[in-house]
């Protein structure tokens, strides 16, 4: 089933997709057209969350790739709500980055609280997947020595264009970046270090983990820098297709507070 959330007639909720050319709310109570054409309705971002929670090196040819060595447990970090973002909608470049990078990745959403879950018990907790675009500011990640500032800008984690409930193998999926039609990043979930049940069950020692939060799982080998015009895809294969096109702040205001 793929899921999307939308607004129509001044009413925002969710909605499964039933024909390429209609939906269906999935709230009873809204009192809808059982049939709502996909024309009359605005996409919106598709999540949410109390948090997004993102896996760095996860692939082994991206930990490869920059020269770091494979962890024996994921590496965490956050991105805030915030930056979220929708298909369609703008990846803007902040004027205080000279390189943005794209990093194509499967991101899981959470159904059902989560706290100290085993890793056989991970799949309860999980609604379903989608695509997502970790955007990073490389030279202020390079620069800060942490990843806070160069992961957590406005528009820095598109996610959708759906939530797909239905996946029968997340660990064999195709993911790909392409910008402006070529393609750029290529790899597979198979390449991941870190299962997605073990990613569920490891975080959720850390932090309970609500309906509607986010895991980004980590990128493939490929990572390459963004400009002003280009357009970037995430497609991951029986996931999803997320399409956003970028922009440029402008340049900085020199009187605004550093």
């Amino acid at each position: 089933m793929r899921i999307i959330r939308v607004r129509y007639r001044d009413r925002s909720f969710y909605a499964t997709i039933t024909s390429p050319e209609t939906l269906r709310c999935l709230n009873n109570e809204e009192n809808l057209p059982d049939d709502i054409p996909l024309a009359e309705v605005e996409l919106l971002p598709l999540v949410r969350p109390s948090k997004i929670v993102c896996v760095g090196l996860n692939y082994r040819d991206h930990a490869h790739e920059l020269g770091l060595p494979m962890s024996d447990e994921p590496v965490l970090f956050l991105k805030p709500p915030s930056s979220v973002i929708g298909p369609g909608d703008a990846i803007v470049i902040p004027a205080c980055s000279e390189r943005v990078d794209y990093e194509a990745e499967l991101a899981l959403v959470i159904g059902r609280t989560a706290r100290h879950v085993s890793e056989a018990d991970a799949p309860r907790h999980l609604f379903g997947y989608s695509c997502a675009n970790d955007v990073t500011a490389r030279d202020l990640q390079q620069k800060d020595g942490q990843w806070t500032r160069a992961k957590s800008f406005d528009t820095f984690c598109p996610v959708g264009p759906w939530i797909e409930t239905e996946v029968p193998d997340e660990r064999a999926l195709a993911i790909r970046a392409v910008v402006n039609g070529q393609l750029r990043q290529q790899g597979s979930t198979a390449d991941m270090i870190f299962s997605p049940a073990r990613l569920i069950s490891f975080i959720s020692g850390v932090m309970t983990l609500l309906p509607g939060d986010v895991i980004l799982t980590g990128t493939p080998g490929g990572i390459g820098p963004l400009a002003e015009g280009d357009e970037v895809s995430v497609e991951i294969d029986q996931v999803g297709f997320l399409l956003n096109p970028v922009i440029s702040e402008g340049p900085a205001d020199p009187s605004a507070v550093q």
